[in-house]
This record gives structure tokens, sequence and C-alpha cells, in this order.
């Protein structure tokens, strides 16, 4: 719902009804992730997406009649057969979409949670999807780390659900819960979709110079949060990288230091050390890499720079086992020489680190092309 909120906002605070398809469960090679959504206005326009273009003109004539009707439906789309005219995923995958109508009698909250996510803090949406009562369709549960709102049954089904969902925000993950009718945990017969609208993870960019204004734009792209920091205040100006979103000035290691201490990076941030001068990398790099849990440690220079960067690291003390994490020179092969061409390369870098791909072109390999998620 993210990716349609602002468009879902403007209609609700208008007082009407809008349909939003959101992909709940995913099999194979399906084109879109948990959790996208695609919104179909009143006005019968759309935003958003749930499949690419496989089967969206079948889930906006769902949408369309979810909006006349008001009663939200669970719909899977496979692969589709010979006729032409058949719905289907032509990657091969399946899908599963709930489509439910959207408005302020029947999700009161919405606008509240949109200040949740603009403001970084942690929030999951549980809606039942399916049950053997089909009332009980649609009904929801907004759950924060302090308090839970809303229903989906008795109170110790919103409280298995509060719990279930408070622990797939803590991971970042979207996906389907299955309790029975009355909420038992290890029934059969209610899913609920749990999605979880966790802060963005952050990107930190250090070395305020062109690559990075590069690098910052490539984070964004990617969703994101993007920190650019340098010790000058010359040249770390926000004028100067309007992608990022923030922009501080700042020693390296110890902005660093004190994001750690109070708990603003985690398992998913991604760092890019862009200095490549040992009077801030080195000191940098020596406390990101004594931080145990960060997705991705990357840091540019030549080949020589490199390896007097990893004596200096050595010689203060950093074990072979750190300087492993360390992805120097920064960024895959791709044989780029812009810096928007190097930001590529790195980016792409991060997502077969969070992804395990290899970066080899698929046409040269066999196998699954979309993988489970493996690093940040």
């Amino acid at each position: 719902m993210r990716e349609v909120l602002s468009d879902l906002l403007a209609v609700w605070r208008c007082g009407q009804t809008a349909s939003v398809a959101t992909v709940v469960r995913t099999f194979r090679s399906a084109p879109r992730p948990t959790g996208a959504a695609m919104l179909i206005a009143p006005d019968g326009s759309v935003s958003g997406a749930v499949s690419g273009g496989c089967i969206e003109g079948a889930v906006y004539q769902l949408g369309i009649e979810v909006m006349q009707t008001g009663k939200p439906m669970l719909q899977r789309y496979g692969v589709g057969d010979d006729d032409v005219f058949a719905v289907g995923l032509t990657c091969g995958g399946t899908l599963d979409v709930f489509v439910e109508p959207l408005s302020r009698n029947t999700f009161a909250e919405l606008e509240r949670i949109g200040d949740d996510i603009d403001a970084h803090r942690p929030v999951a949406v549980a809606t039942v999807i399916s049950h053997p009562v089909a009332e009980r369709v649609g009904h929801r549960l907004v759950v924060r780390s302090d308090e839970a709102t809303g229903s989906i049954g008795m109170p110790h089904t919103n409280e298995a659900v509060a719990d279930d969902a408070r622990g797939l925000l803590a991971a970042g993950r979207s996906e389907v819960l299955t309790y029975g009718p009355d909420g038992r945990r290890r029934g059969i017969g209610m899913e609920v979709f749990v999605a979880s609208y966790a802060p963005r993870p952050r990107m930190l960019i250090f070395g305020a110079i062109d690559f990075a204004a590069a690098v910052a734009q490539q984070g964004a792209f990617l969703g994101y949060r993007v920190t650019i920091c340098d010790a000058r205040p010359l040249f770390a100006t926000p004028g100067r990288f309007p992608a990022a979103d923030e922009v501080v000035v700042d020693w390296p290691h110890r902005y660093l230091a004190a994001q750690a201490r109070v708990g603003a990076v985690d398992a998913r941030t991604v760092i890019c050390v862009l200095t490549h001068d040992p009077k801030f990398d080195v000191p940098l790099l020596e406390v990101a890499l004594r931080l145990p849990d960060l997705a991705y440690i990357g840091a540019m220079g030549s080949r020589r720079t490199h390896d007097d960067r990893v004596r200096r690291l050595q010689r203060v003390g950093i074990t072979d086992t750190q300087l492993a994490r360390l992805k120097s020179p920064i960024g895959l092969d791709l044989g780029g020489r812009t810096a928007e061409e190097t930001a590529v390369s790195i980016a792409a870098e991060i997502v077969a680190r969070r992804w395990g791909g290899g970066g080899r072109p698929l046409a040269d390999i066999s196998g699954p092309i979309h993988r489970e998620q493996h690093g940040c």
C-alpha cells in the first residue's frame, strides 16, 4: 500500500471509496513482490501495479466490482491457457491478490498510518483475507509496538495476531498467517495478511563528491532513506544532493558511531564510503567493520588504494573475518566510467548482496530468476 498511499489518502480525504488490490502471496517467478499494490480510484484512474502488466486488466475489473459491491475478494492468478483471451502470468508464477474497498468508513485509521509511515514509525496492518464467515473478511487490526487497535475477532485472537504481527514488523516482512476460525494458532480456516510498514532501510553515503549525488539517486530509487555525511561544510550542502533525505556535516567515523549508539543503523543499513582518503575512510571503516549487523559495506578507490587501506585497517586491529565484509573496490564490473554508471554498478552490487545474486547475465545461467531473501 505504501506505493499508492498518497493517491489513496486523496480519495479517502474526499470521503470517497477506492479499491486497493494487494499482492498477498507469491509462488515461483511472480513478477511483483508481496505487498505490491494497485489503486483503482472512483474516477477509474489507476496507480501502482500488481504484476507489471500481465493481469492488470483483470484485477482492474475485479476492483471495479469490489468498489460497487463493497465486498472484498481474494483471487489467485497463475499461468494462462492457450486461449489468447485467458488471464494469466506469462512468467510462469502464481500470485494471490486481495482486493478491498477502502474509505473513511472501512478504514478510519488510514491517515494515522500515513503519518506513521512518513515519520518512520513502524506500523503493521493485519487484514483478514479468508474466513469461513464471509462477513469477517476485511476486518483488520492495526499493530504498533505499544498498542493494537481495531479487531479481527475475539480478544485472544487479536492478542495472537498482534504478537505475530510485531514479530513480522521487527523482521521487516509482510506475509499471510494462518489460524483457526476462532483464532487458534495451529488451526486452519482463517488467513490474515500482515502488511509491515517498517521504516525505510538506510543508505549512508560518506564523501560529498559528484559520485555521491549519483549514488544517492540510485539509493532513493531503490527505496532507501539516504544520508550523505562529510566533514567539509563547503561541500556537504543540501543543494548539491537533492536526492538525499539529509546531508550531515560531521566527521564520518564520529557520525556513524553516534548513529550506532542510538540504534539508528541495523541489519538493513548499507554504507558507501566514497572519500578514498585515509584520514576519513580508515577511522570510518574501523567503526563500520566492528558493527555486527550491517547489510553492506563498500568503499571506493583503486586497487592500490584498497591494498593501502587494508594494511592500515589491519594495523588498528581489524581481523581478516571483519575485512571479508568489505566490498572494495566498490561495485560490480559493468565497465562504466561516469558517476552515473558507477552508481548503477554500486546499486547492482547492493541488490545482489541483498538477494544472493551472482551478478552474471541471466542468459548465461539456468534455474529460478527470483531468489529467496538473502542478506539485508
